[in-house]
């Protein structure tokens, strides 16, 4: 059996089974409490679980995220939102040096067990400090766990994992997904953050994405199957640690790879998935690895320059067609 709802309702209804499950779970962030989230997430949360456990906060990330870590270790187990990915540089100072370090500088003797919530993404035209892909910086930090659920399965079954997780773990929302309907199957047995999900089978090329660009990925793949070419569409799910097994299985089936991220080209997680793929399955590819990613630009508000800036399915597409002509 299966339930039919949105990837909002489905990362609440996430949430509230994780507060009703845990009396240690706990929620603060920006708006989170009467207006019901930025985006509507936690609406309904605060009369039932009332002021103590809805925490509204003021616009100062570096501060609700310190009392996040500081709640974490003294045996919380807080969900820190953070309005937009943006936003969260302003609390890099402590993700990156109280969060990520703080169980190896005390010998293995404090873990925090933090969730920190964003949204990332472009796509409805907010411009450029509203709109940028950085969950690939934070990939890059040792003692951080990096999610970005892009189904509706993902959003309702990765957060009870996360919150077990004696660490830190960062979900990742692409904003254009809140409104999006899926399935969610009843049953969760077997449910596993470990590995990356093969969404499309595929001999000619594996399309490696994940988050709000696997949408447009296997709708390059719908493309290109009407033009006769087999695509793999392998949605990451995790982006720290990677599923390099899953990763390389694929390139081994299809001997070509072209990687979609919505983040910037120039030291991207794309740059880092394409050069797993060189050292561990060179001799398998029959073309070098191709990325599709954004321009190297503030993200445009006008619609025709953000359509331009991020990837598409016809640059997929495009890309795709590109390599095998040569």
């Amino acid at each position: 059996m299966t339930t039919v709802m949105t990837y909002r309702e489905a990362m609440r209804q996430a949430i509230r089974d994780a507060m009703l499950a845990d009396p240690r779970v706990f929620m603060l962030g920006e708006d989170i409490g009467k207006y019901g989230g930025t985006y509507a997430v936690s609406k309904g949360l605060l009369e039932e679980f009332g002021p103590d456990r809805i925490r509204d906060t003021p616009l100062a990330e570096s501060g609700f995220t310190g009392i996040g870590i500081g709640a974490a270790l003294g045996g919380m187990r807080p969900i820190v939102e953070i309005m937009t990915v943006n936003f969260s540089l302003l609390a890099l100072d402590q993700i990156m040096n109280t969060a990520a370090t703080f169980l190896h500088m005390s010998g293995g003797q404090f873990n925090v067990p933090i969730v920190i919530r964003m949204a990332t993404g472009g796509g409805r035209q907010l411009a450029a400090q509203h709109s940028h892909s950085l969950e690939g910086w934070y990939a890059h930090i040792p003692g951080l766990r990096i999610l970005a659920p892009a189904t509706v399965e993902d959003a309702r079954r990765m957060l009870a994992p996360a919150l077990a997780d004696p660490d830190p773990v960062l979900i990742f929302e692409h904003a254009l997904l809140y409104n999006m309907e899926g399935e969610l199957p009843d049953a969760a047995e077997g449910y596993s953050l470990e590995r990356a999900a093969v969404r499309r089978v595929g001999s000619e090329v594996s399309l490696i994405t994940y988050g709000g660009m696997l949408w447009p990925t296997l709708a390059a793949a719908d493309q290109l199957a009407a033009l006769q070419i087999s695509a793999e569409v392998i949605d990451l799910r995790s982006l720290r640690p990677l599923d390099d097994a899953t990763i390389m299985a694929s390139v081994r089936r299809t001997h070509r790879a072209v990687i979609v991220d919505e983040g910037w080209r120039s030291g991207s997680l794309a740059a880092e998935i394409s050069a797993r793929i060189m050292e561990q399955a060179f001799y398998e590819l029959d073309a070098p690895v191709g990325r599709v990613c954004s321009a190297e630009v503030p993200m445009p508000y006008a619609r025709h320059l953000e359509v331009a800036v991020r990837p598409q399915s016809e640059t997929i597409v495009s890309a795709v067609r590109e390599m095998l002509a040569r």
